[in-house]
C-alpha cells in the first residue's frame, strides 16, 4: 500500500490550519481499521530485520497506521546510529507507505536517562532524589531529552511519582522517595527539562508521562501488583498530589495507570480516578496511556472480565487512550465488538482525538526525520558525562562516620577492597538503565556479549587504584557473591583486611528484570538485610579489628541495625550510573564532601515497615503508647539524613510575623554557619505542625529546603517563604481548608535532627482554598 496521492491537499496536511480543522477533517477520512491503529502500539523489534527497518514486517504490523512504536531503543540492542536510521526509515513509511500518512509516537523509557545502548546512563531517580536538587533533575532532563529528539523520540515513559512507604517492594529505586512535596518538587522539575519548560536545549518539546497512577508505591505486603489500601484523604493529600503538582504546574502531558487496584478496581479501569478527577477536576487534556499489558491484565490478572473485549471497554470507558506496548485488546476483539454494536465507536473517537490531536501538537506531520543524522555525534559529546559525574557526586549520602574514618587519611597507605560490587560495573546500574533492562531480551539477539553494552566508565576498585595513586597499596577479593550462600571466599578477603590499615567493603544488590537480580521491577523481597552471606561477610572483615567503611550500591533501603553497630562508616551511593566510580572514590578521598541527604527512612528491620516521618500522633511512635518491646520504632537513618565532612550550626529563626491570614505567607530568615575546617553543602529542611486541628494532622511535614553552600567558617542566611495555602488540608467534608489555629516550625539537617522550632498563628475563619494550581514555598538564599 501507499499513500493515497488525492489526500496530498486534504486540510489535515495543511501546516497553516488550526489543529482542529485538521483532526476533525483527518477523523472524517478514517475506517475503523486505521481507528483502532491509533490506539495501539507496535514492539519496536518487531519491525527490525538485520537490525534495519524491515518493509516486509511493516506490511505484516503497521499497514493501517499505527499510534506507538514500543522500544525500539529499550528492547534491542541498536546503537544511537542504527536507532535513528530505524527510525527515519519507519516515519518513512508510515507517510508515504499508508493511506493516510500518520507518523507514529516513538516512545522510550528514560528514567534516569534515554534508555539506549550508546545513551548516557545518569544516576538512578532515588540517587537523584538525595541530592534534593531539582535543578539538577531538571538539566539530566534536558540532556535526555536533546538526543531523544535528535534520535526521533517523541514521549518519554517517565517520571515515576509515585511516592513510597515499602522498601520490600522492587520498584522503589525508580522514584523520588517517601514524600509527597520533595517528590512534586524533583518531578515538576523533571517533567520541565523533557517538555522543555526552560531556554535550554532544543525547541522542539517531548511528551512526559507521569507514573504510577497512582498509590503504586504502598502495595500490600511489598508485592508488586499487589492492591494498595489507601483512604481518600490520604490518597489525595499525599499519593495524587505530586500527579495534581505535575498536572496543573508542569503541565504534564502524558499519564500511565498503575497495575494495582484501588477499592477493587484496578487503575487502568477506574473511571473515577482517570476521568472524573484526572480530567475533569483536574483539566488533563492530554492522553492516557497503558502501562505494558495492563489492559490485558484487567480480565488475564484482575479477572474483572471475561474476555478481552471486557477489557477494552473498561478501559476505554475509563479514558485509556493508548494499549501498550501492542494490541491485546484494542485489536481484533475490539473490531469485531464495534462492528456489533457490543461497543459504541463514538468511545473508539473520544481516545482518538486525543491521540492525534498530540501528533498534530508535537509537529509529527510536518517534521523532517532526516534531521536525526546527528544523534550519534551528539551522544558522544562530553556534556553528558559532565553531568553524569556531578549527579553522582552530589548524590552521595554519608550515613555514618565514627571517628572520623572519612575522608582517608593520608597516612593510609594499604587499602583493602572487599566484596561483590568492587570490581563490577554491572552493580552501578538500575532496572530502568539499558543493560539491566535489555537482558531478559538477549536470548532473541544473537551474537551479543552484555559486557558490550555496557556503559563506559570505572569500576569503585579501578577508580580507588586511580585516585589512590601508586604509593598506596591496594589489594581486592570478592569475598562472595551478591546473592547466594558460598562463603567460599571468605578466606581471603579476611586475609587481606587483616593486613591492611582500611577495609573499603563495596555491597549491596544487583538490578533488573532478570531472575538473579535483587532490586528491580517484579523483585520484591520480604528481607531487606544484605542479600546472600554479604552481611556474615562484613562481621567477618569488622572481627579483625580493622576499620571497616561500607559502601553501599543498591536500589532500596536496607536493615543495617547489627552492622551499622560494628562498621566505622557507611556511604550510601544508590545506583550512580556509568560515573559512579569515580565519583564514589572521590567521596571517600575526601575530594567531593558528601551532601546527599535520605527521601527514605531506613527501617531497622523488616518487622518496621511501613516506617516514614510524615506520619500521625497515633501512628506508634510514642514512648508512653506505641513502643516496640524489642526495638525503638524510629528509624535507623531518618528522612533527610545525610552527614557531611563539616559541620552546620543553626542561628535563631527570625518570623516576619507570629500571625498571618489564611490566605497570608510568613518569611522565616536563619542563619547557617559552616563551623568545621573544609567547604560543605547543607540542605536545610523547614517542616510545619498543625498542633490542633478538626483531622489528625502528620507529627511533621516538609513545606521547604534550600541547599547551602559553605566555606570554612562562612555564613549565609536562608529566607524561607511559607504561603498559608500550604497549610491547607482535607476537612471532615472533603473541603480542601486552611483552618485558623497554631503551627510549629521546625529547621533542621533530617526529619529527625531539628535544630531549631518557632510558632505563628493563622488567624480568621476557616477558608476553602482554590487549588488552580498547587502552592509551594520559596527560599533564597543571602549573604
Amino acid at each position: 500500500m501507499t499513500s493515497d496521492n488525492t489526500l496530498d491537499n486534504a486540510p489535515y496536511k495543511n501546516p497553516t490550519l488550526p489543529i482542529e480543522d485538521r483532526l476533525a477533517d483527518l477523523m472524517s477520512r478514517m475506517t475503523l481499521e486505521e481507528k483502532l491503529a491509533q490506539l495501539t502500539g507496535v514492539w519496536g523489534y518487531d519491525l527490525i530485520e538485520d537490525r534495519k527497518f524491515s518493509e516486509k514486517k511493516a506490511i505484516t504490523h503497521i499497514s493501517n497506521g499505527v499510534g506507538h512504536i514500543s522500544m525500539l531503543a529499550g528492547a534491542t540492542d541498536l546503537t544511537i546510529k542504527e536507532y535513528a536510521e530505524t527510525v527515519i526509515a519507519l516515519q518513512r513509511y508510515l507517510v508515504e507507505h499508508t493511506r493516510l500518512g500518520i507518523p507514529a509516537v516513538i516512545h522510550e523509557e528514560c528514567c534516569a536517562g534515554f534508555m539506549a545502548r550508546g545513551a548516557a546512563c545518569f544516576p538512578q531517580i532515588i540517587g537523584l532524589a538525595c541530592t534534593w536538587m531539582p535543578e539538577l533533575a531538571r538539566s539530566m532532563a534536558v540532556s535526555s531529552r536533546a538526543l531523544m529528539w535528535m534520535a526521533g523520540v517523541q514521549q518519554a515513559l517517565a517520571p515515576v511519582l509515585d511516592v513510597v512507604r515499602d522498601p520490600r517492594w522492587g520498584r522503589v529505586e525508580e522514584t523520588f522517595g517517601e514524600d509527597p512535596y520533595l517528590t512534586a518538587c524533583m518531578g515538576m522539575a523533571y517533567i520541565e527539562g523533557i517538555q522543555g519548560c526552560d531556554s535550554e536545549g532544543p525547541e522542539p518539546t517531548l511528551m512526559a508521562t507521569g507514573k504510577h497512577f497512582v498509590g503504586y508505591g504502598v502495595p500490600e505486603g511489598g508485592m508488586n501488583w499487589a492492591p494498595s489500601h489507601i483512604p481518600e484523604r490520604e490518597l489525595r493529600e499525599v499519593f495524587l498530589y505530586p500527579f495534581e503538582a505535575a498536572v496543573k504546574n508542569a503541565g504534564l502531558k502524558s499519564i500511565m495507570p498503575a497495575y494495582h487496584e484501588l477499592d477493587g478496581e484496578p487503575c487502568h479501569s477506574a473511571r473515577w480516578l482517570l476521568n472524573d478527577i484526572l480530567r475533569k477536576e483536574w483539566g488533563f487534556e492530554g492522553t492516557i496511556v497503558s502501562d505494558y499489558f495492563g489492559v490485558e491484565m484487567l480480565t488475564e490478572y484482575h479477572r474483572i472480565g471475561k474476555d478481552k473485549t471486557d477489557a477494552a471497554r473498561f478501559a476505554l470507558d475509563a479514558g485509556v487512550d493508548v494499549e501498550l506496548p501492542a494490541a491485546a485488546c484494542y485489536g481484533p476483539d475490539l473490531l469485531r465488538a464495534v462492528r456489533d454494536n457490543r461497543i459504541d465507536e463514538r468511545l473508539i473517537d473520544v481516545s482518538l482525538s486525543r491521540v492525534l490531536r498530540a501528533k498534530f501538537e508535537y509537529g509529527l506531520f510536518d517534521r523532517r526525520f532526516d534531521l536525526v543524522s546527528e544523534a550519534e555525534r551528539f551522544a558522544q559529546g562530553e556534556a553528558h558525562k559532565e553531568i553524569a559525574i556531578d549527579l553522582a557526586s552530589l548524590s552521595m549520602v554519608l550515613l555514618q562516620n565514627r571517628d572520623g574514618a572519612l575522608p582517608l587519611s593520608a597516612d593510609t597507605k594499604k587499602i583493602a577492597v572487599i566484596g561483590p560490587n568492587a570490581d563490577n560495573l554491572r552493580a552501578h546500574l538500575g532496572d530502568y538503565h539499558y543493560l539491566p533492562h535489555v537482558e531478559i531480551t538477549l536470548g532473541m539477539m544473537e551474537g551479543v556479549n552484555p559486557g558490550d553494552l555496557l556503559p563506559d566508565g570505572e569500576t569503585v576498585l579501578e577508580a580507588i587504584r586511580k585516585r589512590a595513586g601508586d604509593d598506596t597499596q591496594i589489594t581486592y577479593a570478592q569475598g562472595c557473591n551478591v546473592n547466594d550462600d558460598s562463603t567460599d571466599g571468605f578466606d581471603e578477603a579476611v586475609r587481606i583486611a587483616k593486613e591492611s590499615d582500611v577495609a573499603i567493603l563495596v555491597m549491596g544488590g544487583k538490578s533488573g528484570l532478570t531472575m538473579d537480580c535483587t532490586c528491580g521491577e517484579m523483585r520484591d523481597r520480604d528481607d531487606i538485610t544484605l542479600p546472600g552471606v554479604q552481611e556474615q561477610l562484613v562481621l567477618a572483615i569488622c572481627d579483625t579489628g580493622t576499620p571497616v567503611v561500607l559502601v553501599l550500591l543498591n536500589g532500596r533501603p536496607y536493615a543495617l541495625t547489627s552492622i551499622a553497630e560494628r562498621v566505622k562508616a557507611i556511604l550510601e551511593t544508590w545506583l550512580p550510573g556509568e560515573q559512579g566510580g569515580p565519583a564514589i572514590a572521590a567521596t571517600l578521598f575526601g575530594d567531593n564532601n558528601p551532601s546527599g541527604k535520605l527521601t527514605m527512612s531506613f527501617p531497622r528491620s523488616v518487622g518496621q515497615i511501613p516506617v516514614y516521618y510524615n506520619h500521625k500522633p497515633s501512628g506508634a511512635r510514642s514512648q508512653m503508647y506505641g513502643e516496640y518491646v524489642n526495638q525503638p520504632t524510629e528509624p535507623l537513618f531518618p528522612f533527610g539524613h545525610g552527614l557531611s565532612y563539616t559541620k552546620f550550626e543553626y542561628g535563631k529563626p527570625t518570623l516576619s510575623a507570629s500571625e498571618i491570614a489564611p490566605t497570608g505567607e510568613l518569611n522565616i530568615e536563619i542563619a547557617i554557619k559552616n563551623t568545621g575546617d573544609c567547604t560543605g553543602s547543607e540542605t536545610v529542611q523547614l517542616y510545619i505542625n498543625d498542633i490542633v486541628a478538626s483531622v489528625t494532622r502528620p507529627v511533621k511535614e516538609l513545606k521547604g529546603f534550600a541547599r547551602v553552600d559553605l566555606g570554612p567558617a562562612k555564613e549565609k542566611k536562608v529566607t524561607f517563604t511559607l504561603y498559608a495555602a500550604q497549610l491547607a488540608f482535607y476537612d471532615r467534608a472533603m473541603r480542601y481548608v486552611v483552618e485558623p489555629g497554631e503551627f510549629e516550625i521546625m529547621i533542621g539537617s533530617s526529619s529527625e535532627d531539628i535544630r531549631r522550632k518557632a510558632k505563628f498563628k493563622v488567624t480568621g475563619d476557616t477558608t476553602e482554598i482554590s487549588k488552580d494550581r498547587i502552592v509551594f514555598g520559596r527560599a533564597t538564599i543571602s549573604e
